[in-house]
């Protein structure tokens, strides 16, 4: 979806300044926002792509205007209520009113140091050979769904070249609305600064993206 989160190519939004020797947190509620996130997730209740779109979900104003972890619990409270586990009034008085639904599993403590070494890991096999081979060259599909999507606006209806052929990935403008993992492969597409940017774009420029196949079309 075109969201605020979607911001490549955007003017207005001032320099990215990165903050020397940064620490991992800036409170300590940002330390118990990343647990309560991961424990929720462990849940089993939604995949890490429809968490992706109830953060972009976020109405524009409040969503630029909040911090990292500010984003990731505003839409945990959406995933929450979405899937039973807490009720409006619960997220509003901080107290549990009801009996919500039951997790399918509890993340423990103990558990943690090898659910997180795991990872997520969301390559997937596929029976079709891939589409395209490198150096082929391709044109981005121009679209804007109300839906999850990982293609940018800003690479939409672009003509580029497949630089490689990644493998075969879970499909998340799917996963995100609970329509299976629909794996697809993926490839690394190269544009000229000039067919993203146009004429003002830096001489020698080039800018790469991971696009799955449905996002591309033969030229």
């Amino acid at each position: 979806m075109n969201g605020p989160h979607d911001l490549g190519g955007q003017h207005g939004f001032g320099p990215v300044a990165p903050e020397p020797n940064e620490p991992y947190f800036h409170g300590d509620w940002e330390k118990r926002a990343l647990g309560v996130t991961l424990s929720c997730g462990a849940f089993g209740a939604w995949t890490i792509d429809e968490s992706r779109h109830a953060r972009e979900n976020i109405p524009p104003a409040t969503y630029l205007s909040a911090s990292y972890y500010e984003i990731w619990i505003r839409a945990l409270e959406t995933l929450l209520a979405r899937h039973g586990f807490v009720s409006a009034e619960e997220l509003s008085t901080g107290r549990m009113l009801e009996k919500g639904a039951v997790p399918k599993r509890v993340l423990t403590a103990d558990m943690v140091p090898a659910v997180l070494a795991k990872g997520g890991p969301c390559d997937r096999p596929v029976a079709a050979t891939p589409r395209f081979a490198v150096d082929a060259r391709v044109r981005t599909r121009n679209f804007n769904p109300t839906t999850h999507t990982r293609l940018p606006r800003y690479a939409r209806g672009k003509v580029g070249v497949v630089e490689a052929v990644q493998g075969s990935f879970v499909f998340p403008d799917d996963n995100a609305h609970g329509r299976g993992e629909n794996p697809e492969w993926v490839y690394t597409v190269v544009f000229d600064g000039g067919e993203i940017w146009g004429e003002d774009a830096a001489d020698g420029l080039t800018v790469s993206i991971d696009a799955w196949e449905s996002y591309l079309e033969p030229l």
